[in-house]
Parts: C-alpha cells; structure tokens; sequence
C-alpha cells in the first residue's frame, strides 16, 4: 500500500515535509473544468517526488445526489473523469451525503497534550457544522430517492470510468446516520455498501474505506475489511471513540480500533492502493480546516509507515 496525503495547503514547504516523512502518492482537490490546473498539480508534486493519484473534495456533485441537476453537473463528472483517465489519475473518491459533507457539533474538544479534535453528539444536532463544503439548498430526499440518484449516477458514470481506468470510490456518511438535518443517508452500513456493489456490477464500481466511520457503524475493522475485500480501492486512516449517533475523534494510536489488525487485513486482502491519514488532531497554535492541519499529519505518517513496515515483518 501506498502512503498518500492530502495538504492544506499544497505548497513547498507541505509538499518537503510530506516527502521527508516518506509519503509517495498526493490526493488532489477538483480545481474545475480546466485540466491545465491538475497537470500543475502533477506537476508540483513531482518536484518533490510525489505522484497525484485521488481526486476527492469540491466535486460538481451535490445537485446530483439532490435529483436536482440539469446536466451540468453530470457533464462535468464525466469530463473529469476523462480527464484523470488521460492524466493517469486512478481514484476519484465521493460520498453521496445528500445537503452536507461531514458534519460535527463541536471541533475544539480537549484531547491529548493540549490538541484539538472533532466531535459529534446526536444530541447538540442544532449546532451542527458541514465541514469541506457548505449545506446545500435544495429539496430534502427520502432514502427511496437517494437510492434512485445513486443508481443513475453509477448507470451514468461507471461506462466512463471503465473507459477511463477510473475506480469511483464511495465514502461513507459521516456520521452514519439514517437521517441528518432532515435528509435520508443511505451510505450508513456494510450491507448498504454491498447493495451499491450489486446495484451497479463494475471493476470501477468501488469503495473508500474510511476507518473512522465505520467504526462508528460498530463493525469490527479487520472483519470488514476482509468482507469487502477487493472493492476497496482507497483508504481513510482514522479512529472515533463512540457511536455514530455520539462520538469523538482520537489520535490514531490511541482510538479503541487494533489499528496493526487493520493494517494486516489490507495486506491480506492484496490491497496496494493510496492510504492517507485523516481528521487528525489541531496542536496548540495551528490555524485552518479542523482535521485537516499538518502537525497531527506529521505524528500520522511515521505511525502508519511504522505499522506498514510491522506488517511487511510478519508475512
């Protein structure tokens, strides 16, 4: 498996300590319609030794998982896709959380040696906070609906995306509920995740495994990770302590997951894709995006190299 990042923001000096720490694939955001911007990407990030190899975040999407969109937004996803395919960009990672994107009620919770972190309580919903992307104005969607958007959106893209060589992966809801803020989530279990694999059968028609929020499901990690096998194609490394409907984030070495049982399921499961930290911890003095600063980040790469490396130990 890879070692891979996002940075905020993409600069020199984030892009040398990404590959002093060993980090060798970048995920990139979508700049809009002009490929020139991810060729610049590509690009910086070789400079530094670093290959872009995900897309995810700021997609032309939200009118889509709404039943709103005119063909716009379809038209820009296929062109983007196109796009990666002919820039030798492999994952575009998604969710398909209808109005917001990840939400917490908190993002200033006390945590170990004066950092920061997320959290999210049921409870306090009224205060609750989308996080990468504003909440989207539109109709609310029932789950039947969701399911109908998904359905078009994989029958629409996936012929692209095998064209293309393009795996779209799915992330799922974060927290997952069944219902936030007044709109269904469908993307909230292991069998919901199944049921998108068989609605749509394609080598393209793939998975995100976001630690964290599974583990807010209460799944057991390792488990799951052999259950869906080759479907995941993109790793998210994180830890919650709690439920999905009350939860907070940890540091990845401290949450309640056996992060090195995890680390040997994707071996086992011949997994060597893109894997990169997320919703790391905010030190004392940091400034921008909770979850997304890069002091947590740094502590996150030697962490999850020292267990890569354990792993390649043991087989």
């Amino acid at each position: 498996m890879n070692l891979a990042t996002i940075l905020s923001p993409v600069n020199p000096a984030n892009l040398h300590l990404a590959a002093a720490c060993g980090v060798t694939d970048l995920v990139g955001r979508y700049y809009g319609r002009d490929i020139q911007q991810l060729h610049a990407l590509q690009q910086q990030a070789g400079e530094f030794g670093l290959r872009v190899s995900v897309i995810e975040g700021s997609l032309p999407i939200e009118r889509l998982k709404l039943g709103i969109d005119d063909g716009t937004d379809l038209d820009a996803m296929r062109l983007l896709i196109q796009q990666m395919g002919d820039s030798g960009v492999a994952v575009l990672c998604y969710n398909f959380m209808s109005g917001t994107d990840w939400v917490r009620t908190r993002v200033d919770v006390p945590a170990r040696g004066g950092t920061t972190v997320t959290e999210f309580r049921l409870s306090a919903v009224e205060q609750a906070r989308s996080l990468s992307v504003p909440r989207t104005a539109g109709p609310l969607v029932t789950e039947k609906q969701l399911w109908n958007h998904l359905d078009r959106f994989l029958n629409e893209l996936l012929p692209v995306a095998e064209r293309a060589g393009v795996a779209l992966a799915m992330h799922p809801d974060d927290p997952p509920l069944p219902m936030l803020l007044g709109q269904a989530r469908i993307m909230n279990s292991v069998e919901n995740f199944e049921r998108m694999l068989a609605l749509a059968p394609s080598p393209a028609n793939a998975i995100c495994f976001c630690q964290g929020t599974f583990t807010a499901m209460g799944v057991d990690i390792p488990a799951t990770i052999h259950r869906l096998g080759k479907h995941i194609r993109y790793i998210h490394c994180r830890d919650v302590e709690g439920t999905a409907d009350s939860f907070v984030e940890t540091f990845h070495d401290n949450g309640p997951t056996d992060m090195f049982a995890a680390i040997q399921a994707y071996r086992a499961i011949g997994f060597s894709g893109p894997m990169r930290p997320d919703h790391v911890p905010v030190f004392a003095g940091e400034q921008g995006e909770p979850g997304y600063t890069m002091l947590g980040r740094l502590f996150a790469y030697g962490y999850l190299r020292g267990l890569m490396q354990a792993a390649e130990s043991t087989i």
